[in-house]
């Protein structure tokens, strides 16, 4: 808050080179620390679901950009009904990353299983500009766009679905 706030002032006003490593030094302590936590909740999924969530959550505390811990704490609050904290959980992280499209991919299916269709298209259309490999989001695409009367989008992006699985046809699933 305010008192991290201050200290960064400080060391800028006083041009510290000492102060600017501690603050880099923090940066990558809390993002070594988030990536732990992460690596904490993967192996606990299997075996403690709320301890896993718990995991993610330290992981988004010390680092608010972690995707892959947003990723799936939002994918196990989804699947547990708990669609509006799913929601946060997505939304902070793509406000702290700036775009990941995984969890671009997930905020629509989450907003298409809340009903809330327009919203769906706009999060695959972003999850595509960051990745535009991703063949479940064409395919998600694809059924959204021909439910809205649009089928041009929705052949084009069927077209493409078929395409990537043709490319993707005996290689190994993406984790």
């Amino acid at each position: 808050g305010i008192g991290r706030c201050h200290l960064v002032l400080q060391s800028i006003e006083g041009r510290s080179q000492g102060n600017i490593v501690n603050l880099t030094d923090r940066r990558e302590a809390a993002k070594a620390l988030a990536e732990d936590w992460f690596s904490r909740g993967a192996v606990l999924e299997a075996l403690d679901i709320e301890a896993a969530q718990d995991a993610y959550g330290q992981a988004l505390a010390a680092d608010p950009a972690h995707a892959g811990a947003a990723t799936n704490l939002g994918r196990m609050l989804h699947e547990d009904g708990r669609l509006d904290q799913a929601e946060r959980v997505y939304r902070a992280c793509l406000a702290a990353c700036g775009g990941d499209a995984l969890l671009h991919y997930n905020l629509g299916v989450l907003l298409e299983d809340t009903g809330r269709i327009d919203e769906a298209v706009h999060a695959y259309e972003h999850a595509l500009s960051e990745d535009a490999g991703l063949a479940d989001c064409h395919y998600n695409l694809a059924r959204l766009y021909q439910a809205q009367g649009r089928p041009r989008e929705a052949i084009r992006h069927l077209a493409r679905y078929r395409k990537l699985l043709g490319e993707n046809q005996g290689a190994q699933p993406r984790p």
